[in-house]
């Protein structure tokens, strides 16, 4: 009995020895599939790789944008027209876009458009010298087939890796292919070395398992950590050649691809099913009366298995599309008819900021300022004269400068005039009929805005000659001619720098305070009517903010996890 005992663990320690080599051989099975992928072999052929990397690498450029930040990306050249196709991830607002070539050289680029549900972008290089790529289809593809992503490293020198297919779908390529930092936007090529897809980055369904690693810096000395994302299922996802060329089509022509839009959020609820979280006000979803809580069973006569596939279905759609849902509420199903809209682009560029923060920096919003009247102009200071025998032309006014406000007040109907403050007795200005109070706009047919422009055109004439005056007097226009007359005079400054006449100086100056006190006044006045209104508007604009902000705060707890389509 002790025996056969002993015999039965020893039988069971074999087979629990045999049980735990299977895994192992697994292990070094798929390690050795993998391995030989890595070396460029495939089952009974051996690639070409150098020759392949030759070929396609002239086609490959990269992408950077500079503003605030710098960001890289790589991009592939699809015509001998200069375009280029890279990620979305890129896509400027105000920033300069440029690319590298493969030899190096700079050249400036124009971005003509992005999709966000692809995350392709299209931007044109400023030389038609550029390489196209060879393009092909996946229609040669199937899982297992050998691709490759060729990009160009940190350094500007060709940057290769290689792996496998996992699957296919439509509108995507999963592959086993290891992502570096700045592939996306790379070309994923075949054997033959054509395009098949465009890298997309790391596919992240599945939550990542997060790693780090050190490396060496090209320039300079010390390590830079750098991290890394490797999915459980797969290592990087790309959009087929097939998908790239049908949006690329639509960035040429229009600079944006028009996808279906319903005006929902969806998220899938504790029994699976997709729900709408939230129906976004005036969206096409509100119009044809869909309901938060609905439950969204058909689209169009299929069956609605996640929120994936119902937001697949929409935005393969087109604006002006008509389609049918099959919703179920409060434990009816109905059928709702709903026209699809067109996603607004401000709403495109909010939401690739709310998703790559670190990428795409919101336009800076200014706060809203106080509205401040327009300043009155400071009016000319009278003029020094020389000292010693000086001949002058003049006609006998004293005048000021009078700001907008003020010449719209007194019937200006553009820009400015010159007030006429005092008259000098006997003067030509008197003897023509010319009042205080007068505003000036024009001598001689030349519009005047400014004293100075009165003054240079007077003292650019001969004794004896006249000045056609067009004014304003009660707000109607009037003219009167005035004859130019000289006077010789000896002005010999004191102390301060003024002339001896002080009695037209102390004339004028009064004059002076006297508008200036007047238009202080009506200056304060608007002021405290614009402040006021100003202060209104701005109370006004904070109460909108706010219930933005809560509204905002409210999708955003509704729908963390939820869909927008």
């Amino acid at each position: 009995m002790g025996a056969e005992r002993e015999l039965d663990i020893k039988e069971v320690y074999k087979m629990n020895k045999f049980k735990a080599i299977i895994p192992m051989v697994i292990f070094f099975f798929t390690f050795f599939i993998s391995l030989k992928a890595e070396t460029g072999l495939a089952v009974g052929d051996e690639l070409k790789i150098e020759d392949m990397v030759k070929k396609v690498y002239p086609s490959v450029v990269k992408v950077e944008t500079r503003n605030f930040i710098r960001k890289f990306a790589t991009g592939v050249v699809i015509d001998k027209d200069g375009y280029v196709v890279t990620t979305a991830l890129i896509s400027p607002r105000d920033e300069k876009i440029s690319v590298l070539s493969s030899e190096g050289k700079r050249i400036d680029a124009k971005f003509l458009g992005m999709d966000p549900e692809t995350h392709l972008a299209l931007i044109q290089a400023n030389d038609k010298s550029l390489l196209p790529i060879d393009v092909g289809n996946t229609k040669s593809l199937s899982p297992g087939s050998w691709i490759g992503v060729v990009s160009i490293s940190p350094e500007n020198t060709p940057f290769i890796t290689q792996g496998l297919v996992s699957s296919i779908s439509m509108d995507k390529l999963r592959l086993n292919v290891w992502v570096g930092q700045g592939s996306s936007g790379s070309p994923v090529v075949d054997k033959d070395g054509r395009m098949v897809g465009l890298l997309r980055g790391v596919y992240s369904e599945e939550k990542p398992v997060v790693f780090e690693f050190r490396e060496k810096e090209v320039v300079g000395s010390g390590v830079v950590l750098s991290k890394a994302e490797a999915p459980a299922g797969s290592m990087a996802q790309a959009i087929p050649v097939e998908v790239v060329k049908s949006v690329v089509s639509d960035l040429k022509e229009k600079g944006k691809v028009q996808r279906g839009w319903l005006g929902v959020r969806i998220d899938e609820n504790e029994e699976g099913k997709v729900e709408i979280m939230l129906v976004e006000k005036e969206s096409p979803a509100e119009l044809a009366k869909l309901k938060t809580g609905d439950i969204v069973l058909e689209f169009e006569g299929k069956a609605v298995a996640s929120k994936e596939m119902l937001g697949d279905e929409i935005r393969k759609r087109k604006p002006g599309d008509n389609v049918t849902l099959k919703v179920e509420r409060d434990g009816k199903t109905m059928e709702i008819k709903a026209k699809l809209g067109e996603y607004p682009e401000e709403e495109v560029w909010r939401e690739m900021e709310s998703k790559f923060p670190q990428l795409f920096m919101p336009r800076p919003q200014k706060a809203p300022q106080p509205l401040m009247p327009p300043m009155p102009r400071t009016p000319v200071e009278p003029r020094l004269y020389r000292w010693g025998m000086e001949k002058r032309r003049y006609i006998g006014v004293y005048h000021q400068d009078i700001n907008r406000e003020l010449s719209q007040h007194f019937g200006v109907e553009e820009g400015t005039g010159v007030l006429i403050t005092k008259i000098r007795e006997g003067s030509p200005a008197e003897k023509a009929g010319l009042r205080v109070g007068d505003v000036i706009i024009k001598a001689d047919g030349v519009r005047v805005e400014a004293g100075e422009d009165l003054s240079k055109l007077v003292q650019d004439k001969k004794k004896g000659d006249k000045v056609k005056i067009e004014l304003l007097r009660d707000k109607k226009k009037m003219s009167v001619e005035v004859e130019v007359e000289e006077e010789e005079t000896r002005r010999t400054p004191d102390m301060f720098g003024f002339p001896f006449e002080w009695k037209d100086f102390m004339d004028y100056w009064n004059d002076y305070a006297q508008i200036m006190k007047r238009q202080y006044k009506d200056w304060t006045d608007d002021f405290s009517i614009a402040y006021k209104k100003r202060m209104e508007e701005l109370k006004n604009q904070m109460n909108k903010m706010q219930e933005a902000l809560k509204k905002q705060a409210q999708i955003s707890i509704k729908g963390y996890k939820a869909i927008r389509v």
